[in-house]
């Protein structure tokens, strides 16, 4: 069975997701041991702290510097318990691609957790601007491609207006995920209708993958450019859509992509999917833990993308209980299917 696997990005560890790296990953204690080096060495709480905690603290455990580390942890510590499928691509949203680096092996490991780990903290101790989510997709995820370019002119135009910073930061299967500064994020907030709990603030998050993360970058530079970088044993889809192949990747070009253009544009997701689906053909998508919430965003942007023949939420639930094309490892009953 073939395989493309997804690695999630920040908010993906929430309440029901604590404890869930020890119960499932206590055994790895090498790979784990050697994250923590990474911890202490910085000054930081230790995962075994954060996730073993007695109860889920919103403004301790959604910190950048706190959420990128153990989901990075969880994702990579989850593709090795991988058994009967074959990873043909890897990718992943946001902070997952600094998770996508080490699952191909364009970083070990340790060197994948100094990265994501690195920037998480740097991009909290910043903390510039903020994030929301907003649909363009009903509830049936058919395409409304005008509802969609009437909302992104929306964001244009608030962008462009005096001391308003605003632009996509994730294109995100059925949602969009903008990013600015408060005068920014303000105007869109009362520009719109409410859909649900629809805009919706992202709490600890900042202006991810827009100009206001250049400080970001350039820290991240300075810091990581020098990182062991190695070729990857497995293709990656990045944020772009391009696809990093084994034995053939520019590695200057790639450090330079992850702690730039990466940190700075917005990231298409949506379209990494559609090449993940078109260009590898895989039998399943397989969505690393922690959390499940990346599972409808994958799902989506198969519809958006027509794979497989699928333009609706409908379509997709038919197929999928045909013969599951998306596995969730966050989720209990859906772990086992690729775990063996």
């Amino acid at each position: 069975m073939k395989a493309v696997v997804v690695c999630p990005g920040r908010g993906t560890y929430g309440k029901g997701e604590l404890g869930s790296l020890l119960r499932h990953h206590a055994g790895k204690a090498d790979l784990l041991a050697s994250y923590e080096s990474v911890r202490a060495e910085a000054g930081q709480e230790s995962l075994a702290d954060l996730d073993g905690a007695a109860r889920f603290d919103m403004a301790r455990h959604t910190r950048g510097d706190n959420a990128s580390a153990l989901i990075h942890a969880m994702t990579v510590a989850d593709t090795m318990d991988l058994a009967g499928v074959e990873v043909v691509a890897v990718t992943g949203n946001s902070m997952g691609w600094y998770s996508a680096l080490a699952v191909a092996g364009a970083l070990a490991p340790v060197e994948g957790f100094r990265l994501a780990n690195g920037m998480g903290a740097r991009m909290q101790a910043a903390l510039i601007g903020g994030q929301l989510v907003y649909p363009h997709m009903g509830d049936d995820w058919r395409p409304d491609p005008a509802r969609k370019a009437e909302l992104l002119a929306l964001v244009a135009d608030i962008g462009a207006r005096p001391g308003h910073a605003f632009a996509l930061s994730i294109d995100l299967g059925g949602m969009l995920v903008l990013a600015g500064n408060e005068a920014g994020l303000a105007a869109f907030e009362a520009a719109v209708p409410k859909a649900g709990q629809f805009p919706l603030r992202l709490p600890n998050h900042a202006a991810f993958h827009t100009g206001l993360q250049a400080p970001v970058a350039a820290e991240g530079r300075a810091a990581f450019l020098g990182l062991p970088w190695q070729q990857p044993a497995l293709p990656m889809i990045d944020g772009r859509g391009e696809i990093w192949w084994p034995r053939s990747a520019d590695l200057g070009r790639l450090a330079d992509y992850t702690l730039g253009h990466q940190v700075v544009a917005a990231y298409e997701f949506t379209h990494a999917i559609a090449v993940a689906a078109r260009e590898f053909a895989p039998d399943v998508f397989i969505v690393t833990g922690p959390g499940t919430t990346l599972g409808g965003a994958v799902a989506q942007s198969l519809v958006l993308a027509g794979w497989r023949g699928m333009t609706s939420k409908d379509d997709f639930m038919a197929r999928q209980a045909e013969q599951p094309i998306l596995v969730s490892m966050g989720r209990e009953d859906q772990r086992g299917l690729v775990t063996g």
